[in-house]
């Protein structure tokens, strides 16, 4: 990483706020609306979307957005760079024919699902989410657009928690990509 865009993303990473034993007692939550209440900080943090997905990705076709806060980001870098931009949703909240996939959590299922008529075989995507913790639903919605036929060519975040070791989770021939790393 160059030193410019060091800069920008130690600026993008002061702004975000922690919340300790939220929403439980152990759990450490980062808080990427603190950043987003800045006006300054989501351009920033549209501009390093942008740049790194033009980068480092310069092919991609459509930009998927993961509920609920992956949405945030990819209509605003779809728009930007042109392309489409796909919702991927927990079950039950999209209507017309769907695609699921159910994958397994630490204590039970879920089940994530993508609009029939809105993937077609092939198309490359990046899925983007504001982090990546355990790593099931990025997984998850990786599996389901596979599924479809379509090509991931990666995956990026805003922030990762590395603690909770989510790349193991996750396939090894995609590219997961972060712009903010928390221990």
């Amino acid at each position: 990483m160059d030193s410019d865009l060091e800069k920008k993303v130690a600026e993008l990473k002061s702004k975000i706020k922690s919340y300790p034993n939220f929403p439980k007692e152990g759990i450490m939550f980062w808080d990427i609306f603190s950043a987003l209440s800045d006006g300054s900080s989501c351009k920033l943090l549209q501009s390093l979307l942008v740049k790194f997905i033009k980068a480092k990705l310069p092919d991609v076709e459509a930009v998927v957005g993961l509920e609920s806060r992956g949405f945030l980001f990819c209509f605003s870098v779809a728009t930007e760079l042109g392309i489409g931009c796909l919702p991927v949703r927990k079950k039950g909240k999209l209507p017309g024919e769907v695609i699921s996939y159910e994958y397994t959590l630490e204590y039970g299922t879920d089940i994530v699902e993508i609009q029939k008529n809105s993937i077609r075989p092939g198309i490359k995507c990046v899925i983007m989410d504001d982090l990546i913790a355990t790593g099931g639903s990025i997984s998850a919605a990786t599996k389901l657009l596979q599924k479809c036929g379509a090509n991931v060519i990666g995956c990026l975040v805003i922030m990762e928690l590395k603690s909770l070791n989510g790349r193991k989770n996750f396939p090894n021939d995609i590219p997961l990509h972060s712009l903010i790393k928390y221990d």
